[in-house]
């Protein structure tokens, strides 16, 4: 991050390397490590002490894992093989122990004559390897190994400390070699760039950035690991919130063209209309925005809110305020049948609104477009020429509306629906189409929590519907154990025919699609990497075309079950979905096209085969396509994982709360930083490797507050040189725009 000449030097170079050229190319391959800076922020991932020992009781399947650990025993076994077959081949079987539990390590072949010699009983070293399991028992195969001595000949730098990192590493790569790689550079870390300006470092207490890359490398105690880490977290929170608040204030200089909406027009037509009365949340959030799109700047709004909290209304409301004033709206969704469904729920709101130009539309009605990839030619050519003329004042669509053949007659607002979805070039492309540049309102379904909205979505301002709309029934939802408990299973498929001979609907979700293509052998596709659960169950998911068929067959035979996925024909998908939402069909099993914004409110239940293959946002998204109605929803999460594994206790956590918000919570506790905010930094390698988004929660509001002050009196930079030198290194321009997110 803090790249400076001494810290830009790369790794690799033709004529000297800083480190061997054969390290520094897997460095440079596998953990993305090129120059010196980027290697002086390859934190540890956590420390050993000499005197203690590593949980083996507690190593996860299938990672490398480094661990110090104490040689036990060691037998040396002769064996007959096809390679060996006089009896000559050599296994040597080494138990290492820390007290908590006891680890196999194995050596065939020629490999078995070092180790044979030097793990001895009683000798202490580092071992790193993939954990595997063999006769039921965990165990490293040809780890990597270094004894832990002490001997004279080692540098007293070293070993002098009492605390040993351990840094992320890879099967080419191990820990130690890693660790001295770092204390080859670590001279130059006093040349590290200081990005935080002077007083907010001294008003912090925080330490300067060389001593805390010394400190974080080579503590000696825990207090230096401690001071290390609240200051280089400050850096990464407070250069991030920097760039984002850069990214708002010259947003803020962009010209847009206020749009207030008409006194009696369509807005108000609109309102006049509806048979409920919006939520207080609803009218909040609607000010807000109104307050916006009034502004000579353009609005950037994120809006979140739980399931079905009426987030499209909200929407629509301001959709139709820029119709009022003249302008046109776009309504961006992810996917055809989502795109197809927002037309035709709009359609219905709208009524005589939403005929402009037809005979009995309304005098303040406008035309409400469609515009996807598979329509046909003449359709396709209709619905360009409505937006050309302005004749259309919403249009709805997939990125087809990106298109260069597509043009507006005056763009004033974008509307992206499921903002993960879309990359930032594609949002940026329908900016582009605007006279000046429209406003934008994202809206994202999946609850964030506060420092991840801040941090990921940090050049939009925020606003959540946390109210669900009066007539939204509960929705109760139970795991069932299809495993241990098969009758479990059984009752789940009575529990749909209740709820069809009760005049409602259901849905069966599958992870797979189950045709030819889907099978990752045929289809030439790599299997992803099996999580531990997985590894004692090898059975493929369930597909929705098995399913279906099973279901028809067996438990759901004389009931009417269509079957929607993402590889049908969109006109096919359509009309399963028309058909659904009219009641001809009793239950509809269908892969994850179903998760977001299909409304069905005569659905009631859900099954989710394999529930533990989904994550636990995508789980709360499903669960609220039922309980849309004025009947209670029932969700059942079917899973034959054990009841002790780590996926039981995550659907065990969506069973017991229907707040999005705690969920996404649980969700980011339980998975990588990297993968929250890697698509949202895609472009740029994550900056964040020390700061932790949910734990340093203080700590990114208290930095997004020093950032906009220090941006708002200089938004050049222009006497913090140090600083704009880290957030060019951080963000060259085309990483800038990627903070944009995608």
């Amino acid at each position: 991050m803090d790249l400076v000449p001494a810290l830009e030097e790369p790794l690799r170079q033709p004529l000297k390397s800083v480190l061997g050229p054969a390290t520094a190319k897997v460095m440079a391959e596998h953990l993305g490590l090129l120059t010196v800076g980027d290697l002086l922020h390859h934190y540890p991932r956590r420390y050993e002490e000499r005197g203690q020992l590593t949980h083996l009781a507690d190593l996860p399947m299938d990672e490398h894992v480094t661990v110090v650990a104490q040689v036990a025993d060691a037998r040396l076994h002769t064996f007959a093989s096809a390679k060996a077959p006089r009896g000559k081949g050599q296994r040597l079987e080494v138990t290492i122990t820390d007290g908590s539990g006891r680890l196999q390590l194995v050596f065939f072949g020629a490999g078995v004559h070092k180790p044979h010699k030097e793990l001895l009983p009683g000798t202490r070293a580092m071992f790193a390897g993939k954990v595997s399991v063999f006769n039921r028992r965990l165990q490293l195969a040809h780890p990597a190994y270094e004894l832990l001595r002490g001997d004279p000949e080692e540098s007293v730098e070293t070993w002098a400390g009492a605390l040993i990192p351990i840094y992320p590493a890879t099967a080419k790569l191990e820990s130690w070699k890693i660790g001295k790689a770092i204390q080859t550079v670590l001279p130059t870390a006093q040349e590290a760039v200081e990005p935080l300006p002077d007083s907010l470092r001294e008003g912090r207490g925080l330490v300067p950035l060389p001593e805390a890359l010394l400190k974080i490398h080579r503590p000696h105690t825990k207090a230096d690991i401690e001071d290390a880490r609240s200051r280089l977290k400050w850096d990464e929170a407070f250069v991030l919130q920097v760039a984002l608040a850069r990214r708002r204030h010259a947003d803020a200089q962009l010209p847009a063209v206020p749009r207030r909406p008409a006194p009696d027009g369509l807005l108000t037509a609109f309102d006049a209309r509806l048979p409920f009365t919006l939520t207080d949340g609803q009218q909040r959030v609607s000010r807000e925005i109104f307050d916006d799109l009034a502004t000579s700047h353009p609005m950037h709004r994120l809006l979140q809110g739980e399931v079905g909290s009426g987030k499209t209304m909200v929407a629509l409301r301001a959709m139709l305020a820029v119709v009022d004033a003249g302008g046109q709206a776009a309504l961006l969704a992810p996917t055809e049948v989502l795109a197809q469904q927002h037309h035709r729920s709009i359609v219905e709101m709208m009524g005589e609104l939403a005929e402009g130009g037809m005979l009995g539309g309304a005098e303040q009605a406008t035309k409400v477009v469609l515009l996807t990839g598979s329509m046909g030619a003449a359709a396709r050519r209709h619905a360009l020429l409505d937006l050309t003329t302005g004749e259309a004042g919403i249009v709805i669509g997939t990125h087809a509306l990106i298109e260069d053949k597509v043009q507006f007659h005056d763009l004033g607002l974008v509307v992206v629906d499921e903002q993960h979805r879309f990359g930032v070039e594609q949002r940026d492309a329908l900016r582009g189409k605007g006279k000046q540049p429209p406003h934008l309102l994202v809206m994202t379904a999946t609850p964030i929590p506060r420092t991840v909205a801040m941090t990921v979505f940090g050049d939009l301002e925020t606003s959540v519907l946390d109210q669900l709309p009066a007539g939204r029934s509960p929705i109760a939802s139970h795991v069932v154990p299809a495993a241990d408990k098969p009758h479990f299973l059984s009752r789940a498929w009575e529990r749909v025919r209740e709820e069809v001979e009760n005049g409602h609907q259901a849905y069966v979700v599958c992870p797979r699609i189950g045709d030819e293509e889907d099978d990752p052998k045929k289809s030439g596709r790599k299997k992803p990497p099996e999580s531990p659960e997985d590894a004692a169950e090898k059975r493929p998911a369930l597909a929705v075309l098995d399913v279906a068929d099973q279901l028809t067959k067996g438990p759901l035979q004389g009931l009417r079950v269509e079957v929607l996925h993402g590889r049908m024909h969109p006109d096919d998908k359509d009309a399963v979905m028309r058909r659904f939402a009219a009641g001809e069909t009793d239950v509809l099993v269908a892969t994850t096209v179903i998760e977001v914004g299909v409304n069905v409110p005569n659905a009631t239940a859900m099954v989710i085969m394999d529930a533990d293959r989904f994550g636990v946002s995508q789980l709360h998204q499903l669960r609220g396509r039922v309980g849309r109605g004025s009947a209670p929803g029932l969700c059942l999460l079917v899973t034959e994982m054990p009841e002790a594994s780590p996926a039981r206790q995550r659907l065990g956590a969506v069973a017991s709360t229907l707040d999005g918000f705690e969920l996404s919570r649980i969700d980011l506790e339980q998975r990588r930083e990297g993968d929250v905010l890697g698509q949202a930094q895609s472009g740029a390698r994550t900056s964040l490797r020390m700061l932790a988004v949910i734990e340093d929660e203080e700590i990114i509001a208290e930095a997004r507050q020093e950032a906009t002050a220090v941006v708002a009196a200089d938004p050049e930079l222009t006497h913090l040189p140090a600083l704009r030198t880290v957030l060019e290194a951080l963000l060259d321009e085309e990483r800038e725009q990627y903070l944009e997110k995608g």
